[in-house]
């Protein structure tokens, strides 16, 4: 993203969401992305109305053809009757389509391999169908549906545990596939497909990062705890047994880093001054 690298960056972030679909910040990242990807689109479109321009041929020196068929305007589909979204999780994806008021027996869901079929047909309501074809596979007999006052709410067993990037599928999305990160050695790092011309040394980069998220500057709490963890991560095991057992028999009042101290007895709690410790009853 640095070297505005957006299709890059946005592709690579896409592989990390799937290894790793906890993390939050890849969501946030790709986003960005898609909006530096918009901007440049834009930028593009504005400019083509000027160069088209350039080239106008004066309304006088066009004819028109009396022999062309007249020119008839489609009309745009019709808006479904209701609106739908999904979202997903490791193992699922939930899509909801908001109807109110839906009796149960007026939907029936079916589920195919990749493909999800939804009816609904309510007394004095316009019919309603969505028949997609998934982004990917799903596992049919594992996948329910539930009917609630507002919306009816579908989740789909994915099959393999990847990231949608849409929930329909389209010839332009390639699926992600799962990589074992252990397998990939440093000669086998995965490529990007990339805007620019010049080489990337994404090593370069990542060690780049790996010292920005070093030299953080955090306060309070924050730094007490970074502090902690860098004691217990650099420790050798009866110092992390140590702190554990104090730490734990305590009440997080003592931490402790001597084994031979707290391994031969129970770690009593020791309070702040002017505070003292009492014994939650409930």
């Amino acid at each position: 993203m640095k070297l505005e690298e957006y299709q890059t960056a946005k592709s690579a972030l896409e592989t990390g969401a799937a290894l790793a679909p906890a993390e939050s910040r890849f969501s946030k990242l790709i986003k960005e992305c898609e909006e530096r990807i918009a901007e440049e689109t834009g930028d593009l479109s504005m400019q083509m109305p000027e160069a088209l321009a350039k080239n106008d041929v004066p309304a006088k020196e066009i004819e028109l053809d009396k022999d062309q068929p007249n020119l008839e305007i489609e009309a745009a589909p019709p808006k479904p009757a209701y609106r739908h979204e999904f979202y997903q999780k490791p193992e699922e994806v939930v899509v909801t389509i908001f109807a109110k008021g839906i009796p149960h027996d007026c939907v029936k869901v079916d589920y195919g391999e990749q493909t999800l079929s939804v009816a609904i047909n309510a007394p004095g309501k316009e019919a309603y169908h969505f028949q997609p074809r998934l982004f990917a596979k799903i596992i049919p007999e594992k996948c329910r549906y539930d009917v609630l006052s507002t919306k009816v709410e579908i989740r789909l067993a994915k099959s393999v545990p990847i990231h949608w990037t849409s929930l329909e599928f389209s010839r332009e999305v390639a699926i992600t596939q799962r990589v074992n990160v252990s397998s990939v050695s440093a000669s086998q790092r995965p490529s990007y497909p990339s805007s620019k011309p010049q080489r990337v040394d994404w090593d370069k980069i990542e060690a780049q990062v790996k010292k920005e998220e070093k030299d953080e500057k955090l306060d309070g709490d924050a730094a007490l705890n970074k502090f902690f963890r860098d004691i217990y991560k650099d420790a050798d095991e009866d110092t992390r047994r140590a702190m554990q057992k104090s730490f734990v028999e305590s009440n997080g009042t003592v931490l402790s880093t001597n084994w031979k101290e707290v391994g031969a007895k129970k770690v009593e709690g020791s309070p702040p001054d002017g505070m003292e410790m009492k014994k939650w009853e409930y």
